[in-house]
């Protein structure tokens, strides 16, 4: 599995099909995961059993693929991408699911663009003033959704969404130039390393073993093959086939989706409290998603 972009430009349909699976696929996780939980499972298991597993499959097909095995520092560095990017990143989205909508989860969760422009910025990276005018409106649409009438009733619930899209920001920052495997090996690392992390943290917690009905299995099974390696792979393609900005458009898209499906199969309701600032959140993304375009272009044509 190569992990390069190959000499010949990719087709239009391969494009559009990795794009649907990313937007479809990981828009869907968000009412995946509140299926699972009302299910049975637990939070901090759920994520371990998907992670130890995913994890698994990727690294033992990546081995029989010829894959190098991560050195001891590629593995500590996985590691703590492990912990910021799905122990706090999705661990605690899956525990804010438990009283928290799945759509405004996931809009919680696509405020990620702004905090990692601001961390960027921290270490040098100027931006856009496009990209300035995105991050004033998400701090606003922020604000606003966790001031919200759905998130005042679960302060843990709120806590828990404001910190797991600054974990997986100051993760993905923090990763640049680090010593790390190749994009697929580095999941799987990551993967194995979050899964036995969010074990930990289940018993810490006293969680009980998972009892889990049938539709929740399903769901779960959902997050490991749909999620976790069929989604994932689609987004690594993409960032060696397309522009950052066309593979990073995730962001406002799957919102979208999720409060979609939300409505429609759990029958989820939001206020205009709720989807004003939804609606504000995904409007900065998009702005800085085309600031972060245009920057590309002015780059380009300095070279």
């Amino acid at each position: 599995m190569s992990t390069h972009p190959t000499a010949h430009p990719p087709s239009r349909t391969a494009v559009v099909l990795a794009l649907a699976a990313v937007y479809v696929i990981w828009g869907s996780t968000y009412l995946a995961i509140k299926l699972a939980l009302e299910g049975g499972f637990t939070p901090f298991w759920l994520g371990a059993i998907r992670f130890l597993i995913a994890g698994s499959i990727m690294f033992v097909f990546l081995r029989w693929r010829g894959e190098a095995t991560p050195t001891r520092k590629q593995w500590a560095n996985s590691a703590v991408m492990g912990l910021l990017l799905l122990l706090f990143g999705n661990g605690f989205v899956n525990y804010a699911e438990q009283s928290v909508s799945s759509g405004l989860a996931a809009v919680a969760v696509a405020s990620a663009p702004i905090w990692i422009a601001l961390f960027a910025w921290m270490k040098g990276d100027r931006a856009t003033r496009l990209e300035w005018i995105g991050v004033m409106i998400g701090f606003i649409g922020v604000i606003w959704l966790n001031a919200g009438s759905s998130l005042r009733a679960s302060p843990a619930g709120l806590i828990a969404l404001l910190i797991a899209p600054l974990a997986w920001s100051f993760g993905s920052i923090w990763s640049r130039g680090r010593d790390l495997p190749s994009p697929f090996m580095t999941s799987a690392a990551q993967m194995l390393c979050a899964g036995v992390a969010m074990s930990v943290v289940a018993l810490v917690r006293g969680e009980r073993m998972p009892m889990p009905t049938h539709h929740a299995i399903a769901a779960a099974a959902y997050l490991v093959v749909m999620g976790s390696l069929i989604g994932f792979s689609a987004y690594v393609w993409l960032l060696h086939h397309v522009r950052p900005a066309l593979a990073g458009s995730y962001a406002y898209v799957n919102p979208v989706i999720a409060v979609v499906l939300g409505a429609l199969l759990v029958h989820e309701r939001f206020s205009a409290g709720d989807l004003i600032p939804m609606a504000i959140i995904v409007l900065a993304v998009l702005a800085m998603t085309l600031g972060k375009a245009a920057r590309s272009k002015s780059t380009q044509a300095k070279r």
